[in-house]
């Protein structure tokens, strides 16, 4: 009972000491602000299950100058818009043939039915067209002066045959959106100073982009000038090594050519006319930059 009594006087005095440290705690610090906890759902990002993209074509489509062999632009497409876009498979068919004008495009579409197929389930349809249509042309009046005037009648006969093409592409898809790509001119580096070759290209491709403004739900991809001028944008970049390290000085017509030698690193190396693999990436940006801009047509939630 005594060491009680000798004890009570140091509990209270410790009871008391933590009174007033609980006292000036509570005094000194702030109090905690209110928790708000977002009970509402949160609402989970719209994705496609499925986009299926049918690439229909030319060289361009088949890739032609890609040294992968895995199909030019249209891998490229595909694993660029599954990066970027809310879709959980993206699945493309390639129907590229090389050398096919409009016309032959259309003949093998009335007897591919893997190609039909593909067409009717496309939520998207690339196509490369109008370059070989162009060739044709231009071979025929390879002995006379180029003019525009002597484009008009090729134009129109191009346009009939597309028309007659988009017509039989809309047997099997009345809908999904049609992305055609304008050409370019390969030429353009080497042969600036040929200004016909430039203004045919150009009137080439203005004569689609009409052609394409008056489809239902078709978009024109220009690539010409992304193309033709090589990825710097200019024109005579990119000049080979200079002559006079490997040429001998007396050989001045040598020297001229080398000088005027240039390359577009942009297109292949092996024909100085198709894409090389940077092209078809470019080719790619270009698709996909219109394909996202018009996404509200065949994106499927």
């Amino acid at each position: 009972m005594n060491k009680l009594k000798k004890l009570l006087p140091v509990a209270s005095f410790f009871i008391v000491i933590c009174l007033v440290t609980f006292t000036l705690l509570s005094l000194l610090i702030p109090p905690a602000g209110k928790i708000e906890v977002n009970t509402k759902p949160q609402a989970k990002e719209k994705r496609m299950d499925i986009l299926r993209i049918s690439a229909i074509g030319d060289s361009l489509t088949e890739g032609v100058g890609d040294t992968t062999k895995a199909g030019g632009y249209v891998p490229i497409l595909q694993r660029d818009l599954t990066d970027s876009e809310p879709i959980n498979v993206i699945q493309m068919s390639n129907f590229g043939k090389s050398g096919d004008r409009s016309d032959q495009i259309l003949k093998r579409l009335k007897k591919n039915e893997e190609m039909q197929k593909s067409l009717a389930e496309a939520n998207i349809i690339t196509l490369t067209v109008g370059g070989n249509d162009l060739m044709k042309a231009i071979q025929s009046h390879i002995f006379g002066k180029l003019s525009l005037k002597s484009f008009v009648k090729p134009r129109n006969r191009y346009e009939d045959e597309l028309q007659r093409l988009y017509d039989e592409i809309r047997k099997y898809n009345a809908t999904a959106p049609i992305y055609q790509l304008g050409i370019y001119n390969p030429f353009f580096m080497n042969f600036e100073d040929i200004k016909e070759m430039q203004e045919i290209a150009d009137y080439w491709n203005e004569g689609s982009k009409e052609f394409v403004s008056r489809q239902d739900n078709a978009f024109f991809v220009p690539i010409n000038e992304e193309i033709s001028r090589g990825l710097d944008g200019k024109s005579a970049l990119n000049n080979v090594a200079d002559p006079t390290d490997s040429i001998e000085e007396n050989n001045s017509s040598a020297q001229e050519d080398a000088k005027k030698a240039v390359v577009n690193n942009l297109i292949s190396e092996e024909d100085s006319f198709h894409p090389n693999n940077l092209g078809y990436q470019v080719i790619a940006n270009a698709f996909k930059k219109e394909i996202i801009a018009t996404k509200e047509l065949w994106f499927k939630k």
